[in-house]
């Protein structure tokens, strides 16, 4: 999954209220239209919890070589002020936890839910423990979940970084979506949550404005996950993602070339002159 590039499928969510494109022709469209081996399944696009449509949606990904780098999750968010929201909502994100072990899928994203604003105790302690219990499910069916900074309480850093010290858990991970911040500049935000990034949403206006810095934060931070393109307008969606995508490609490429670069200077440096095969006595002689 390494330096991998994915399309989040709610990328089409334009052509999906058409009647234009299925989570089969998503597929297709990843494969043959834009040469990746991924999948970045949103459940509105699949439109069903029914396991036998998951296991054929999982097939298909085998038989076309993808692999599916996330799940994201709308629906069961976790905090509701209301209790009885709250555990639909947990017994919503349970059934997506087993939907996602079908799917094989790498990593799976539940938002936190709540209102924009700081974190109350009652919060974080349903939050963390919640996260906990995923994050351990996870483990046993080998992939990493955790929240997205996109809506509500986690759009503050702060939040997001305690939350990740309450979790404190090897399968918790965040999908960040690229210096999307209330509390912070982006920089500051990307750059606090970084260590805890396994897998990115990179909109139009990061793609367009900003993206070199924002991978330089993660690429520095060691970020070994997929970049994921997420597009927004629900207009002219196939030509906007294949912009999209071919930018985010552009300049992974051009950070990756410059690091390959950068280690072969160095290396270079690092060889003395003269034949390398004999000592400096030798080569005296």
């Amino acid at each position: 999954m390494q330096n991998s590039i994915s399309i989040a499928s709610y990328s089409f969510h334009g052509l999906l209220a058409e009647g234009k494109i299925d989570a089969f022709g998503y597929l297709e469209s990843c494969k043959y239209r834009y040469d990746l081996n991924t999948a970045d399944f949103w459940n509105g696009l699949i439109g069903t919890a029914d396991e036998n449509y998951i296991i054929k949606l999982r097939q298909e990904a085998d038989a076309r070589g993808i692999e599916v780098v996330n799940y994201h999750v709308d629906g069961v968010h976790l905090w509701e002020d209301d209790p009885e929201a709250r555990e639909r909502n947990y017994q919503g994100a349970i059934k997506h936890l087993h939907l996602a072990a079908l799917l094989r899928a790498k990593t799976v994203r539940f938002d936190t839910g709540g209102g924009v604003g700081p974190i109350s105790n009652e919060q974080m302690d349903y939050l963390a423990t919640r996260y906990q219990e995923y994050a351990r499910f996870g483990e046993e069916y080998g992939f990493l979940v955790g929240p997205e900074n996109h809506w509500g309480l986690s759009l503050y850093a702060d939040t997001m970084e305690k939350l990740a010290l309450a979790v404190d858990h090897p399968s918790y991970g965040i999908l960040l979506h690229m210096g999307h911040w209330e509390d912070c500049s982006p920089d500051d935000g990307d750059r606090r949550l970084a260590r805890w990034a396994v897998h990115t949403h990179v909109d139009a206006n990061v793609t367009r404005n900003d993206l070199a810095t924002r991978m330089d934060i993660l690429l520095h931070a060691g970020y070994r996950g997929c970049w994921g393109v997420e597009h927004h307008s629900a207009q002219n969606e196939y030509a906007e993602v294949a912009y999209q995508l071919a930018e985010v490609r552009r300049v992974l490429a051009r950070k990756l070339w410059d690091i390959q670069n950068r280690q072969t200077q160095d290396f270079a440096a690092s060889v003395k002159d003269g034949n390398p095969l004999l000592t400096e006595e030798q080569e005296r002689g």
